[in-house]
């Protein structure tokens, strides 16, 4: 399977910006499941600098500065991915989530898909804190002794049936405690949900920022641009090969299913705040305004 992503930023400014400075996650990963053919960045106006390096989580982050007095700036990313399925392993099949619990306390091996050791991903971060409100809330689906996948996935589902997804219910100043009480958001939210549940039972778990292939339904035709990012989160699950052939298994809880080919990965971090796919200062501009238009386009020979 083949896609190429169109994702095209436009900010428009009441007055002019003398300097725009910005890092961008837009570039998609390598991994055993996907593999960039082609990525390209392109911003109007022209930057005076422009540079890409990886981060600490192996990411391709890109930053630029544009120097051009401008009442728009447009950043626009186009990729091609070639994208391939891991079977799923079987859940029932995986170590108790307290054996998997105890032996991070004593430490492990990293796995394929991140640079780090699954450590890395046990602790507070600054969208996700721990919490007893989380751990209680997922403390159903970890009974005792059940299997750590087979647990995981019942609480992916709990997430995707007890909240209600609402664009622009949520911002980036709600908190995680706020999302929990009010049971409303949107993916970001409910990847962080699930990160932090399982944090809170001393358990590894990644945000994922992405694309997901959207389907209109049948007679309807497909609109430009009405795509979206999308965002999940991976579980880290010793001993076997995960969706992504590496021990870590990929759950999204906003429509309820393992990722597959379908999800397209773009950077892994704690959280949101790690792999927001533009950020950014400004010198002048004012108030603003900003739009945002996605297609993941199924190529030809897929």
């Amino acid at each position: 399977m083949r896609y190429r992503i169109r994702h095209t930023t436009t900010y428009q400014y009441l007055e002019p910006v003398a300097v725009s400075h910005n890092v961008v996650h837009l570039a998609p990963r390598d991994s055993a499941t996907q593999r960039c053919l082609r990525h390209e960045l392109t911003v109007s106006p022209g930057p005076a600098v422009s540079h890409e390096r990886r981060d600490y989580f192996g990411n391709r982050v890109g930053s630029f500065t544009v120097q051009d007095h401008h009442r728009e700036l447009v950043v626009r990313a186009t990729s091609e991915v070639e994208m391939r399925t891991l079977a799923a392993p079987d859940a029932d099949a995986t170590p108790a989530w307290e054996e998997v619990r105890d032996r991070l306390r004593v430490g492990t091996t990293p796995g394929g898909f991140l640079p780090l050791g699954p450590e890395e991903f046990l602790h507070d971060s600054p969208l996700v804190p721990t919490a007893v409100e989380l751990a209680a809330y997922a403390a159903p689906s970890f009974t005792p002794g059940r299997p750590l996948l087979a647990a995981a996935i019942d609480l992916n589902h709990r997430i995707h049936a007890d909240f209600a997804y609402a664009s622009g219910a949520t911002s980036v100043t709600t908190t995680l405690a706020e999302v929990l009480e009010r049971r409303v958001g949107v993916c970001q939210d409910f990847a962080q949900v699930l990160i932090g549940c399982m944090r809170s039972l001393g358990l590894p778990a990644v945000y994922v920022s992405g694309y997901l292939e959207t389907v209109p339904p049948p007679g309807v035709e497909r609109l430009v641009g009405a795509d979206a990012s999308h965002a999940w989160a991976a579980v880290h699950c010793p001993g076997v090969a995960g969706t992504h052939g590496d021990g870590w298994v990929h759950l999204d809880p906003t429509n309820d299913c393992l990722p597959a080919e379908r999800h397209i990965t773009v950077a892994i971090g704690r959280d949101f705040s790690d792999v927001s796919p533009i950020k950014g200062m400004i010198l002048g501009g004012g108030a603003h305004r900003v739009a945002v238009a996605v297609d993941v386009i199924p190529m030809a020979g897929r």
